[in-house]
């Protein structure tokens, strides 16, 4: 089975840059069709490509001029829109599925939110309580569970180094939903877990940010100093592709991962996996019942 997306558009930036858009809306089709074709682009490994960089809906590839012309290159990406980038059923996409534990409803976040109220446009009541309105569910627990029930794709890391924005693996009409606050806040804990349009997102620092705060994980998804095991190869955990599972713990799992995290003992807990976009556009809860008996068996 191929599944039918739209037509790429390519735009020259400059000698050096090439940006391909695939689709002007964001959607989980649109991001695995640039998955496909930028993994397969770093799988053909050309000479004088530096750098690629896939995002939501979009990607932009680095080259050096005066090794690769930009128009060849364009052919290859080309080639590539209709051979990756068509989701054939048997296109795999190498992944890691991880166990992200959050802390919902936390003391940390909701002292945040409730001092920034004159930003949002429900004043009176938590984030949680208006999301959870929004969207239809009866209470907040059931935002919870629907949240943590099926897991996220890492479309990007973007806004600052080491955050991951992320979209649930279920069909569009499940996404859940919310709008960015009315004026963004001054302070953001870090690692507080937000979410905003469908992104989910864990804040890498302390800062400024605009996202619906629902609570706060007690482990880093940065580490510049690279203390932690996880972060011998970078300083920022997620990477495009990886699928994160959110799992909601009380506030003594949080407690002790915290003690783990500040001895640099923490590690998360992954997995490797294969993905196949095909598979899951056609039958997403079927996909996310494999990857999730992977996680933990």
């Amino acid at each position: 089975m191929e599944v039918q997306l739209p037509p790429a558009r390519y735009e020259f930036g400059g000698d050096e840059f090439i940006f391909v858009e695939i689709d002007r809306e964001m959607s989980l089709e649109a991001n695995l069709k640039a998955m496909a074709i930028t993994g397969a682009l770093r799988r053909e490994n050309i000479d004088g490509v530096i750098d690629i960089c896939p995002s939501n809906a979009s990607y932009l590839v680095r080259l050096d001029p005066d090794r690769l012309h930009p128009t060849e290159l364009v052919e290859e990406l080309r080639r590539l829109e209709r051979t990756a980038g068509e989701l054939r059923s048997d296109d795999a996409v190498s992944t890691r599925i991880v166990d992200v534990p959050v802390l919902f409803d936390d003391p940390w976040t909701r002292e945040t939110l409730m001092r920034f109220r004159d930003r949002h446009q429900d004043p009176e009541v938590t984030d949680l309580e208006y999301a959870a309105r929004i969207n239809g569910f009866s209470d907040v627990p059931s935002l919870i569970e629907s949240i943590t029930s099926a897991p996220f794709l890492v479309t990007m890391l973007g806004f600052v180094p080491g955050l991951p924005f992320c979209y649930q693996m279920v069909p569009r009409d499940r996404q859940i939903e919310v709008p960015k606050y009315v004026r963004p806040r001054t302070d953001t804990p870090e690692r507080a877990f937000g979410y905003g349009g469908a992104f989910s997102v864990v804040y890498p620092v302390r800062g400024a940010g605009g996202y619906q705060l629902f609570g706060i994980a007690p482990a880093p998804v940065f580490d510049l100093a690279q203390r932690l095991p996880d972060f011998a190869d970078d300083i920022a955990f997620p990477r495009p592709s990886d699928v994160l599972r959110y799992r909601a713990i009380d506030r003594d799992e949080y407690d002790r991962t915290r003690v783990e995290v500040e001895e640099g003992r923490f590690r998360y807990r992954i997995r490797e996996a294969e993905l196949l976009p095909a598979e899951l556009l056609a039958d997403p809860d079927a996909v996310n019942r494999g990857l999730l008996e992977v996680l933990y068996r």
